[in-house]
């Protein structure tokens, strides 16, 4: 055969299909909400909401923050009857009312009673913690409703209590319980300036890693905290999660159980952090500092 026909001869062609990955049901797909300053935008997102994933609900804490006037009166109750009962058996018993050191039975009444008694004081102490609601007076619409997002996220399905954001050197939002102030009936505002100079807010922006601490009294650097209640029964401040945003600011969650926050809990707050930081980001620059109640 020549060269010239062979140059000329047609050569079939048949292109194979592309080859697709599937994504297997092994691969959870997440999807965020991006934040924007348009007022359609906003309102659309807030109707959406975050759909990725949220820890479980806890039935107990749930049921306690709803009954929260019985729980704290609750020790009360339970000390009473249990000084009644004390006293009943000692009188049915037979034995002398005086207290006889030889006596077990005698010790383990005066164990009881002071038992009962603790319990009846415990549920006297009223708390010193105090509500709030203190947001940056300036912010766009839009970040005002993203944060009362995430302060309702964390309330509902988190054993948080106290939500504190620091943005830019100023306080944007100080919201749940806070420590009572001792000249009034009024919450103890958050010192921006005084924060950041602190070993805690210096330690987590450096590293710009979450920071768990997991029982908040036997932490130095609680001093540094004023503003969450520390000496309080049902408000206390058990545990902090600091989560940085970004390089500028904050986010301080407080809650109300030692060890209250979980792996998934501490996992979640990260994405919500750094969505937060995207949007305060794109919306908070050198703003004037205002508080609005």
């Amino acid at each position: 055969m020549e060269a010239g026909s062979l140059l000329h001869t047609p050569i079939p062609w048949n292109p194979k299909r592309p080859i697709r990955r599937r994504l297997g049901p092994s691969f959870p797909r997440f999807f965020f909400v991006r934040a924007s300053s348009s007022p359609s935008s906003s309102s659309s997102n807030s109707e959406r909401g975050y759909r990725g994933p949220k820890p479980k609900r806890d039935l107990i804490a749930d049921w306690v923050s709803n009954n929260d006037d019985v729980v704290r009166s609750l020790p009360i109750y339970v000390g009473g009857v249990s000084l009644l009962a004390v006293l009943f058996n000692r009188t049915v018993s037979g034995i002398a009312p005086v207290a006889d050191a030889s006596s077990s039975q005698s010790r383990a009444d005066l164990l009881t009673l002071g038992l009962a008694v603790t319990n009846i004081l415990t549920g006297l102490i009223s708390p010193l913690g105090i509500e709030c609601r203190r947001i940056y007076s300036h912010l766009p619409e839009s970040v005002v409703s993203e944060l009362l997002w995430v302060w309702e996220s964390l309330s509902d399905v988190t054993c948080c209590r106290s939500l504190i954001i620091v943005y830019d050197s100023q306080c944007i939002l100080q919201i749940g319980f806070a420590a009572k102030s001792s000249i009034g009936d009024e919450a103890v505002a958050v010192d921006a300036n005084k924060l950041m100079q602190g070993s805690l807010y210096q330690g987590v922006i450096k590293s710009g890693a979450q920071s768990y601490l997991a029982n908040l009294f036997l932490y130095p650097g609680k001093s540094e905290l004023p503003f969450l209640p520390s000496n309080t029964q049902v408000s206390r401040m058990d545990s902090v999660i600091l989560q940085p945003l970004g390089e500028k600011g904050i986010a301080i969650i407080g809650g109300d159980t030692i060890r209250g926050f979980t792996t998934s809990d501490q996992a979640w707050i990260t994405l919500i952090g750094e969505k937060l930081d995207a949007t305060l980001a794109k919306n908070v620059n050198n703003l004037p500092l205002a508080v609005q109640d």
